[in-house]
């Protein structure tokens, strides 16, 4: 089993087989338009500028389960992301990544990699901490998606190689590409 065994649907509503992305470097990340972390579309849009012609692609799903910071439809979170960003990375339909209904992919991906912990020296862990141990104080223990954007590094040949939460350091994922380049 690897990344390319997988569909999925692109925004408008179309499959995908993710083997069209054989031989390259893959950042796989459930986003959201309205979280406090939105901003690293900013970012992400610049790690894709920088490195998509020596062969790396980001995979951009979004997600509503955190929050209920992805409201709208396929198309209207395209737009947004497209105006507000300028966004030329693909974009996904909107998924589950946790639960029940979880995407396939999404299973796989948190199988492969699990949650490690935030980044102790990020502005926002310690209210993520909080707010995720109110829920469910074993939360640190298991693998599932924290919380929106969320990256999982693919190499070329399919391996899910590292994880990163919201609160990584966007520099530490670019020098992660790059050695996969």
């Amino acid at each position: 089993m690897a990344v390319y065994d997988f569909k999925v649907n692109n925004y408008k509503d179309e499959e995908v087989g993710l083997d069209e992305y054989k031989g390259k470097v893959l950042l796989i990340v459930n986003t959201a338009t309205k979280c406090g972390f939105t901003p690293q579309y900013d970012e992400l849009q610049d790690l894709y500028e920088k490195y998509n012609s020596q062969g790396f692609e980001i995979l951009d799903f979004p997600c509503n389960q955190f929050g209920a910071q992805a409201p709208g439809s396929n198309e209207e979170i395209h737009s947004f992301c497209d105006a507000k960003f300028g966004i030329t990375f693909p974009m996904f339909s909107k998924i589950e990544v946790n639960g029940d209904e979880a995407h396939p992919l999404y299973k796989y991906l948190v199988e492969q990699k699990g949650f490690n912990g935030f980044d102790e020296g990020h502005e926002l862990t310690s209210v993520l901490n909080e707010m995720l141990g109110k829920a469910d104080p074993d939360f640190a223990k298991k693998p599932s998606i924290k919380w929106n954007f969320t990256k999982f590094l693919v190499d070329r040949e399919g391996n899910v190689v590292a994880r990163f939460e919201p609160t990584d350091n966007m520099g530490i994922v670019d020098e992660k590409v790059r050695e996969l380049l």
